[in-house]
């Protein structure tokens, strides 16, 4: 055969020994050489059959098969075709469309196609479910303290490109580059975040990363103790809330503060409903907290902070106040400041600061004051607050990954609404609302812990009309009224709650005003004499109660159609309706 001429794809090289001179035998059709030495060529053949058998050429068919011989040995390969040539070449070919052009404008198209979809495209079956939440919250009457309904403008930055961009980090020390205009967003949300609420950043700084209170509260707990070391805040029998530690009367830990820290809750007088100080302080002179937290979810009266100052120095305690329920009050200064007596601060962005769901964390910074109570009195002046980096380390890395800079760009927009007169004056009609509502009740005979309110919310006890908190919420939720079950102080459990809470800022933002509260009372009492009917004939049990809620109740209907019509006089902030 003669080389020179015969075809090959094949470049092997095998190196000669230094004792004797090589063979060379040229194998060229301008895509292949082959330089071999006598002695190894059985080598060369062995490889030339093993690359053949690794590219599976024993099974092609005879007829794509060609034959050659190098040194005495036969080499099989595929014939070359056309295809094969090309795609050898260093230019890999172009995807061509049926009509003969490339197809990259048509991918391009597909891409932007599933970009730009709307929900009610891309989903229809979701979109369908969020229809029917969004005719629920228009057409019903929402009572729940913790709920509020935000404006367009916030809506559209959660639902903006910002959600796109990855910001682990605080603004000026990101882990990802790109956040120049993130970095932007999330300090003018600070700076809005202390100008809301009167706040001197010589004094205050603040951190709005937290994706709850809950896990605000959290990182002031990880960022100030060690695990082990004790909180004291309101029992949540008698409002508190959970993730101030709290455990089942059979001792189970419920919320992540119970299982890391232990906690010791301080109560309210079970005939006031008032918080008793007097024992606050003795537990905490006992018990000695590091953090001793004011601020709950179901209290319906103002705060002495000035008293929690004093008994925190005495115990060496730090002050923390979770204001979540009343930020939007304090704002307004309708609620009385923590910010003059508190080391921290925490708070959602929602309910009645009117934001984003969220959190945020203000803490104090700079020289402390040289008597701040008993204990501290001989303090060194010139000591200093050691608690911004602890704290903002514990939301990240500790706790958090990258902000949710949707949600901080609206939250920016929110604080500044709240540094606005209109705000001021929609925050004093909540609180005019709720003392409306308190006193509407309370001519009907109604039972109230406190017997009234300084804020957004209500206690209804329900136990001397003979219900539940839970059948009771449950008769409301049909007859579209939401409001939620709380246990009364008193109680043996959360099982069966005596009593329910009642909020006024959703409805305040919608437009009602205190005749319009009037009327809520009329139907709340209705549904509470709707419920009584069902347990009468069905009993207490909410297994069997709930056979009484048919959907074709008579009276679960006529009060649904009033309450459909009442609530379809007022606007619905955010979209339309």
């Amino acid at each position: 055969m003669d080389l020179t001429h015969s075809p090959s794809n094949l470049s092997l090289g095998f190196l000669p020994t230094p004792s004797s001179p090589p063979h060379r035998s040229q194998i060229s059709d301008g895509s292949a050489s082959l330089q071999l030495e006598p002695s190894r060529s059985v080598q060369a053949a062995t490889a030339l059959q093993l690359l053949d058998a690794e590219n599976g050429d024993d099974n092609d068919d005879d007829s794509d098969v060609e034959e050659f011989r190098i040194l005495g040995h036969c080499i099989k390969r595929k014939r070359e075709t056309e295809s094969t040539s090309s795609s050898s070449s260093s230019h890999p070919p172009k995807r061509v469309s049926a009509g003969g052009e490339p197809d990259m404008e048509a991918r391009r198209a597909a891409v932007r196609s599933w970009g730009s979809q709307s929900i009610e495209s891309a989903d229809p079956d979701l979109f369908e479910i969020m229809e029917k939440e969004k005719n629920r919250q228009v057409k019903g009457i929402e009572l729940i303290a913790s709920e509020n309904f935000v404006c367009k403008a916030v809506m559209e930055a959660l639902g903006s490109h910002l959600t796109n961009k990855y910001s682990e980090g605080m603004p000026g020390a990101r882990y990802y580059g790109g956040n120049q205009f993130i970095d932007e967003i999330e300090t003018l949300c600070q700076q809005r975040a202390l100008a809301a609420f009167g706040l001197d950043p010589e004094n205050w700084g603040v951190n709005v990363q937290p994706y709850s209170c809950t896990s605000a509260n959290f990182a002031v707990y990880t960022g100030l103790l060690l695990p082990g070391d004790r909180i004291m805040g309101l029992d949540t029998l008698s409002g508190g809330n959970t993730s101030h530690g709290y455990y089942t009367p059979n001792g189970r830990k419920v919320s992540g503060a119970s299982i890391f820290f232990e906690s010791l809750p301080y109560k309210v007088n079970s005939q006031t409903g008032y918080i008793d100080y007097d024992k606050l302080e003795e537990r905490a002179l006992d018990f000695r907290p590091k953090i001793l937290i004011c601020g709950g979810s179901s209290y319906p009266r103002e705060w002495d902070y000035a008293r929690f100052r004093q008994i925190a120095d005495k115990c060496g305690a730090v002050l923390l106040c979770d204001m979540a329920q009343t930020s939007g009050l304090i704002a307004a200064k309708e609620c009385v400041s923590p910010f003059d007596y508190c080391d921290i601060v925490t708070s959602t962005t929602h309910k009645s600061l009117r934001g984003p769901r969220g959190g945020i964390i203000f803490y104090r910074r700079g020289a402390k004051p040289r008597k701040r109570g008993i204990l501290l009195s001989q303090g060194i002046e010139s000591e200093q607050y050691e608690l911004e980096e602890k704290i903002n380390f514990a939301v990240f890395p500790s706790l958090q990954g990258g902000p949710h800079n949707n949600h901080i760009a609206a939250l920016a927009i929110a604080l500044k609404q709240v540094a606005t007169p209109e705000y001021k004056e929609y925050m004093h009609q909540v609180k005019i609302n709720a003392q409306a509502l308190a006193c509407a009740l309370l001519r009907r005979k109604c039972r109230l812990i406190t017997n009234g309110t300084d804020n957004h919310l209500l206690l209804w006890d329900l136990r001397p009309l003979g219900l539940s908190g839970k059948n009771y919420e449950k008769v409301c939720e049909m007859c579209h009224i939401t409001l939620n079950k709380i246990v009364i102080s008193g109680d043996n459990g959360t099982i069966t709650p005596g009593g329910v809470r009642i909020g006024t800022p959703a409805m305040t933002t919608r437009g009602c005003l205190e005749g319009d509260f009037e009327t809520i009372a009329d139907f709340l009492l209705r549904a509470a004499q709707i419920a009584s009917a069902i347990q009468r004939e069905h009993g207490k049990l909410q297994k069997t109660f709930l056979k009484g809620l048919q959907s074709n109740n008579k009276e679960i209907v006529d009060l649904r159609n009033r309450v459909e019509a009442f609530a379809g006089q007022f606007a619905m902030p955010g979209f339309d309706i």
